[in-house]
């Protein structure tokens, strides 16, 4: 059923009228697009001071209704970080004193490479890029870790890896598959039939001696989640290891507690759909449990979390403080107050520590999507939300007098930031981007006021129906346009089609999105009176139940991941790919945010403790 309903929403139809994948990239035909036009030297408009334009009682600009509104409650607990307590951070790691050692430790660990890249064999070397990657440092050294990439491919998957009968060499499954999955993560092209070799002659994969090696198994598993359309082996592959996994587990039957652990965490959330530097606190603490870890490599990731960690503990001191000076916060007290989790969903999509100017604009953009989404969502009458969706398409300060005072307050909050992203992309590149970003945003708008319709008026979309909007009002697309901009990528025209017409890696990632917010939030929105999400759509379509339809769900999601990783690889014709990584994370957030035992949807200790050792706690 789910591979129905993703064939429907991905393939053009004639029975699909609006389809989630339609991006069709051809340079030929990429005149004929009518995206808005990119003006140089031109003037962005004006930013507006919200004060200059209100009157001082708010009750002059309401609009004139017969009857007492009723408003609705998103019933939110106050934060668990308070201004003050964002405010009162000071990390010692912002001293000079640590970045020079760090500087240090990480030549030493540069000279560590050089010479495992002359003396170790290969399985080190592949081993040596995995504990990188793990500790999230593995930006520090890319050049290296791109040279050993290249020798192993042009190696391995030259004429030398063939025997005499033109068939690949056998080797074991830990070695194959974690070369698999690096070189796959890397970009290259990797056949799935290296793995025929481990596959009986109904190709099913060989329970024995398989089942039992637990290396093996994880390494396989974790490579089994880059899998594309039509990768039968891989898909049985995963299926296979994951009950593999899961039975050793519960079994006892892994002796070695530290493989255990990692076992537990890769059922929990694959390396694949997460972010390194979300899990690299975890991974420091298994690292050093080994036997066998490189001292200098674990100072030096330790030492490097905690610097980062000083670092964005700054940009939140100060994204907060701006946040707070525009009054929306005070001005509109029944939407939620979020600054950490803004800033999480910020940190996910731009994680890159040499992109903190894009990180802290996303999180500006993260406070006023979550406001839009509680005003859409629960506060606002119909008539308010049309009205408010007509001013942002004309996008001027003229029409706001027809709205409500706190709408004016979140107008003009939005319109003096899209235009100051405008502002200084036309000061860095000389282009005029507001068409762009306001065409984002007004599509983000008309899909919640989409929502909006069918709670005021009772309908019941459809699991298709709802998700054609979905993938919209998940906000990954004016996310994406943003990023865009704000990473200072040139305007090429190839590229500024791919975003107008949202690529189908903007899409499937916003679909991630969407699908794990509706998993995470199902129980506190479905007692609030919401519009149907992803999970009831389904329950009212087919009649299932709340276990078979969130089976479904997830189901669908793993669908829409192995579309994703075919467009991610094909969107390299088109968009950098530091631009696709931070697409692709946006669907990594999602899974992180709401995890199932404990998220934002359901907050508990378990995001708690893990944004505190995150964003707040130096490892010790």
């Amino acid at each position: 059923m789910a591979a129905m309903i993703m064939k429907r929403l991905l393939i053009p139809s004639k029975l699909a009228v609006h389809n989630i994948c339609t991006f069709k990239h051809n340079r030929r035909k990429a005149s004929l697009c009518t995206f808005p036009p990119v003006y140089s030297n031109g003037a962005a408009n004006a930013i507006i001071r919200p004060r200059s334009s209100l009157s001082s009682t708010p009750e002059r600009n309401c609009i004139q209704q017969d009857a007492p509104i009723v408003r609705r409650s998103g019933n939110y607990k106050p934060p668990l970080w308070d201004f003050d307590y964002i405010q009162s951070l000071n990390s010692p790691y912002k001293e000079e004193r640590y970045s020079k050692r760090a500087s240090e430790l990480k030549m030493q660990v540069k000279m560590l490479i050089e010479e495992a890249i002359l003396n170790e064999p290969v399985i080190k070397q592949l081993e040596l890029i995995d504990d990188l990657q793990r500790l999230a440092i593995a930006d520090h050294f890319e050049n290296q870790i791109t040279r050993i990439l290249n020798c192993i491919y042009n190696d391995r998957y030259g004429k030398n890896n063939y025997d005499d009968d033109g068939k690949p060499y056998e080797r074991d499954l830990y070695s194959m598959a974690l070369e698999f999955r690096l070189l796959r993560q890397h970009g290259f092209r990797v056949s799935q039939d290296v793995f025929d070799c481990f596959r009986n002659e109904e190709g099913e994969f060989k329970a024995s001696p398989l089942a039992e090696d637990t290396k093996g198994l994880l390494q396989l598993y974790e490579a089994s989640f880059l899998l594309t359309p039509g990768e039968d082996t891989l898909d049985q592959a995963r299926e296979f290891t994951t009950i593999s996994l899961r039975r050793n587990l519960d079994q006892g039957l892994i002796s070695d507690e530290n493989l255990s652990f990692l076992v537990g965490c890769a059922l929990k959330l694959p390396l694949h759909w997460s972010i390194p530097r979300f899990r690299a606190r975890t991974f420091i603490g298994a690292y050093e449990r080994k036997s066998d870890a490189i001292t200098t490599m674990l100072e030096f990731a330790k030492l490097d979390f905690n610097i980062f960690q000083a670092m964005n503990q700054e940009e939140l001191k100060t994204v907060s403080r701006l946040w707070k000076s525009t009054g929306v916060a005070d001005k509109l007290p029944f939407a939620r107050v979020e600054d950490v989790p803004g800033f999480m969903f910020a940190f996910g999509i731009v994680p890159n520590r040499e992109h903190g100017y894009a990180r802290m604009k996303m999180v500006t953009l993260l406070y006023l999507a979550l406001t839009a989404d509680d005003i859409f969502d629960i506060y606002g009458t119909l008539e308010e939300l049309q009205l408010f969706t007509d001013a942002i398409e004309r996008w001027d300060t003229k029409s706001i007098n027809q709205l409500p005072y706190y709408m004016q307050i979140y107008y003009l909050a939005l319109y003096n930031f899209v235009n100051e992203v405008a502002y200084d992309f036309l000061k860095e590149q000389g282009s005029i981007v507001i068409p762009h970003l306001r065409k984002s945003l007004l599509d983000y708008l008309r899909s919640y006021l989409q929502e909006a319709n069918w709670y005021h008026k009772g309908q019941k979309p459809s699991l298709e129906e709802y998700l054609k909007n979905g993938w919209t009002s998940a906000g990954g697309p004016m996310f994406f346009y943003h990023v865009y901009f704000l990473l200072q990528n040139s305007v090429k025209k190839e590229a500024i089609r791919g975003l107008y017409e949202y690529h189908n890696v903007l899409r499937l990632s916003s679909v991630v999105m969407r699908l794990t917010n509706d998993l995470g939030t199902h129980k506190p929105e479905t007692e609030r009176g919401d519009t149907p999400k992803a999970m009831q759509c389904y329950m009212n379509d087919t009649g299932a139940s709340e276990e078979k339809a969130r089976e479904h769900i997830l189901s669908l999601n793993q669908e829409t991941w192995m579309k994703l990783n075919e467009e991610a690889t094909d969107a390299e014709s088109i968009f950098s790919r530091t631009f696709i990584t931070c697409c692709v994370n946006y669907g990594r957030s999602g899974h992180y945010m709401y995890q199932p035992d404990g998220g934002l949807g359901e907050p508990n200790s378990t995001l708690e403790d893990q944004i505190n050792g995150l964003l707040f706690e130096p490892i010790q």
